[in-house]
């Protein structure tokens, strides 16, 4: 099957089939058209040039030009969703990717009588426009001076005037037009809600009023759960059956932030849609819709009681003999600089972010992946830190002579074949903080989670290597840490970075580039004809 897709569409497709589809350029951002590249998520054998992070594994489309994404679905059935991966872009351009079991193959569920894609979202103001979105915040501003003034000041970046679902915010803000997204169910029917979090900053609880949801998450099945509240960092997608079976009437979708870092400002606001029964009745009964009861926002203990739920399932293949064992460290730090206008963070600094101590630099004159496919010298360098420069008490007190980071455009090159084992451990410099780590071109196990530093000699023997969660995005915990496995067999250079977009403009990201194998079928494809130019 070959489509193509157009901007803010939710495309459905089926597992294995090849897909092609064609972006075209026509941004308008401050009366200037901008360049663009489009990421997806998909976990796409051989074809990185299809990814889309800009000076990753391609330039960007410049205005008024076309390219053409081409890719297989391998293997994955469910939710995921594509989107601009240039700056803060991805509040304006984005979509669901809705992938159904391949022709001839089921649901392991009952067919659901309807399916719903919920993005917990935003809209933002461009110039005159503005563009509707499902994105997950909503600024009256353009996004890309909220963007930029952060950059230039150093500071966090102003917090979001709203959320919303489905592009509209609902009925709890004080808009001049209270417009709520609707659903309707009729009584007894199970429907399917594909939930997306596009919001740029903030993690979220969604919930249902009075309704349990049946859970499975990202592209991949797991053991089916109920819960009435789930999370969603940024970038994060999770399926969930409903049921309609309460009294015919009203009831409110929800969506409120959690938030972990300390002292920080956030938008604590609630986001509403409306589930409305087709038989409920038209007269008589209150129009206001039952509310359900969300998280306090700083709740870490609902949130792990829902992560800890989250298992494959049947018995799945974790690699146990190791060949890559890192330890990665992700958490902000401050640049030091005099007193002004562009030194508005903590003590008169700039916010940064890092791994490992390195904060990463997006390249200019070409991606890394063009850079390596075709031997261009001098635009990276291959010693990213396997460990910590420097061990320290990862969530204790930290010298700071630790909090400025090293700024370098830096890969960690991984055989192809190879099993590989990563250790995230969040860190208190600045704040502990709670951050969904995305990893390109692969998904994962998840083998383990816990607060505090890692322990390997405690808590490696705690490690679920029967069923553990497969993942493209996990949450490391808030002063805590995660551990996730994969094998390396998805040859090129592929992005790992905080799905929260100011960390990663604040260089809270690294890149593996993984080694051809043996052959055509372990080779990177050549790049396509139509390859954005630099």
């Amino acid at each position: 099957m070959t489509v193509k897709m157009w901007p803010t569409t939710n495309a459905p497709h089926h597992s294995n089939n090849c897909i092609a589809y064609s972006s075209f350029n026509r941004c308008w951002l401050i009366g200037n058209l901008m360049s663009i590249s489009i990421r997806h998520g998909v976990r796409q054998m051989r074809t990185p040039w299809a990814d889309g992070p800009s000076y990753v594994t391609q330039c960007p489309i410049q205005p008024g030009a076309t390219y053409t994404y081409r890719f297989k679905i391998e293997n994955l059935e469910g939710t995921l969703w594509w989107h601009a991966h240039t700056g803060w872009l991805r509040a304006t351009v984005y979509g669901a990717l809705i992938i159904r079991p391949k022709l001839g193959s089921s649901y392991p569920f009952p067919n659901p009588k309807q399916e719903l894609p919920i993005i917990l979202g935003k809209q933002v103001y461009i110039t005159n426009h503005a563009v509707d979105g499902h994105d997950g915040e909503w600024w009256n501003r353009n996004i890309i001076d909220v963007m930029r003034q952060a950059l230039f000041t150093g500071a966090a970046p102003n917090v979001s005037d709203a959320y919303t679902i489905n592009g509209q915010p609902g009925d709890l803000y004080g808009c001049s037009s209270k417009v709520s997204a609707k659903f309707y169910v009729a009584s007894g029917e199970t429907v399917l809600l594909r939930v997306i979090n596009a919001a740029l900053n903030q993690d979220l609880f969604f919930s249902v009023a009075n309704h349990k949801l049946t859970v499975g998450a990202d592209a991949a099945y797991n053991k089916p759960f109920t819960t009435s509240v789930i999370m969603l960092g940024p970038g994060q997608t999770t399926n969930v059956l409903l049921t309609a079976d309460q009294t015919p009437g009203r009831y409110y979708m929800a969506a409120s932030p959690y938030h972990t870092a300390q002292n920080a400002a956030f938008d604590n606001t609630t986001a509403t849609a409306i589930l409305e029964y087709k038989s409920a009745p038209r007269s008589g009964f209150s129009s206001k819709p039952t509310l359900p009861r969300l998280p306090a926002y700083n709740d870490t203990a609902t949130v792990i009681a829902f992560t800890n739920q989250l298992k494959s399932p049947s018995t799945v293949n974790v690699p146990t003999e190791i060949d890559e064992n890192l330890f990665f460290t992700v958490g902000l730090g401050v640049v030091n600089c005099n007193s002004g206008p562009r030194c508005q963070g903590p003590n008169n600094t700039q916010f940064s972010a890092s791994m490992n101590n390195i904060s990463f630099v997006l390249p200019r004159r070409t991606s890394l992946l063009q850079a390596y496919y075709q031997n261009i010298p001098g635009v990276y360098a291959t010693d990213f830190p396997p460990v910590p420069p420097r061990q320290f008490d990862y969530t204790g007190t930290v010298s700071r002579a630790l909090w400025q980071p090293i700024f370098k455009t830096k890969l960690y090159k991984l055989k192809h074949g190879s099993k590989v084992q990563i250790v995230l451990q969040d860190t208190v410099i600045i704040s502990t903080e709670d951050h969904p780590i995305h990893l390109h071109g692969y998904h994962f196990y998840v083998v383990g989670q816990g607060f505090g530093n890692f322990n390997p000699g405690r808590d490696a023997s705690k490690f679920n290597i029967i069923d553990p969660p497969l993942r493209n995005t996990i949450n490391v915990p808030v002063g805590g840490w995660s551990v996730i496995c994969f094998v390396a067999d998805n040859p090129g250079v592929w992005l790992m970075h905080c799905h929260i977009d100011s960390h990663l403009t604040w260089g809270l990201a690294m890149n593996f580039l993984v080694a051809n194998g043996v052959g055509e079928s372990q080779s990177v494809e050549p790049p396509p004809a139509d390859l954005p130019p630099c």
